[in-house]
């Protein structure tokens, strides 16, 4: 982008329209995901003056509109940075929501010229990416960390500070059913590929097994999360991916009566090595989509979990392949 079209300050409302809408629902979909961006650069919401407040914000449509539609009434400048369309929290993890991408726009926008205060507010939630100190040396302006919500950010205007409240970081039953969507889409491709080979082996039994182990781990973990014992997501998952698991471990110990005993015990057991840890695999990748979780206990968690999914998976196919070659060689 060129100098002149840095400093272009583009006019925007706090009304969201039906197209608004249909994006943020075909972002929900993962349909386009890269396409739901907003120019980055400065917009002047309502008519701001040199006294109007800058808020600072990624520029996906999710994360922009989210802040515009909440300051109705209001006149503001809003600074969008460059974080490739990805929303404030995931941003700030990768650093696109960062230190350099905001003191380069605020000086690229030529901010100074258009406030004569020297604050901007950034998100809560924005925080990890951004050194405040570092924006102060380099822009001269100050780094205000508002509330976790903009719903918040009326009152946070009026005292100037958050409370308690508005610094709580929440994940609603609402929030988590918002992310069940786009894991729905990335996990259809893997669903259908592990049904139609668990058909092959074990048959409809078998393949709808998969699904559900599946399905356990994108939809029914986000919705059952605060409720579900342990803190890890893994360990959450794996009890999730048992349970999915259990009738199958019942009906093959039944249905293998004629069988001896520890090629009986053998196939029971099978279920429970493969299912739980395809359950517990998409519970892991939920820790990139909640607050719950920090970058170190993500990491700790697949340092932990990971080979264990490994092995109990590898194993579970070993023995679904293995054991009907024994028996039928008399073993």
């Amino acid at each position: 982008m060129s100098e002149t079209n840095d400093r272009i300050v583009r006019p925007t409302t706090s009304v969201l329209t039906w197209a608004n809408r249909w994006d943020h629902i075909l972002a929900r979909w993962a349909i386009n995901r890269m396409g739901h961006r907003v120019e980055p650069g400065l917009y002047a919401l309502g008519n701001p003056t040199q006294d109007s407040p800058v808020f600072v914000t990624a520029n996906y449509t999710l994360s922009f509109d989210a802040l515009r539609s909440a300051l109705g009434g209001m006149n503001a400048y809003i600074l969008v940075l460059d974080t490739q369309a990805i929303n404030v929290w995931c941003a700030a993890g990768k650093g696109t929501f960062g230190t350099d991408e905001l003191a380069q726009r605020i000086e690229a926008t030529g901010l100074r010229d258009r406030v004569s205060h020297r604050v901007v507010i950034a998100p809560q939630l924005g925080a990890p990416g951004i050194a405040a100190h570092e924006i102060k040396k380099r822009t001269s302006f100050k780094v205000e960390y508002g509330p976790v919500r903009a719903a918040d950010l009326s009152e946070y205007l009026t005292r100037r500070e958050a409370t308690p409240e508005m610094r709580r970081v929440r994940f609603t039953l609402r929030d988590r059913l918002a992310v069940i969507p786009v894991e729905i889409v990335g996990g259809l491709i893997p669903l259908l590929i592990g049904a139609a080979v668990a058909y092959l082996f074990g048959g409809w039994v078998s393949s709808l097994a998969v699904v559900a182990a599946i399905l356990a781990g994108v939809v029914v973990f986000p919705i059952l999360l605060p409720w579900l014992p342990t803190h890890d997501f893994s360990a959450k998952g794996f009890l999730l991916g048992a349970l999915v698991a259990l009738p199958l471990v019942v009906s093959s110990w039944q249905g293998n009566a004629d069988a001896v005993g520890w090629l009986r015990a053998g196939k029971a057991i099978v279920p429970l090595l493969i299912f739980p840890p395809i359950t517990a695999f998409l519970a892991l990748n939920f820790t990139g989509s909640t607050t719950f979780t920090s970058r170190s206990g993500v990491q700790r968690e697949i340092f932990t979990y990971v080979p264990v999914m490994a092995w109990m998976f590898a194993i579970g196919i070993a023995l679904m392949i293995g054991l009907p070659i024994i028996r039928m060689i008399g073993g």
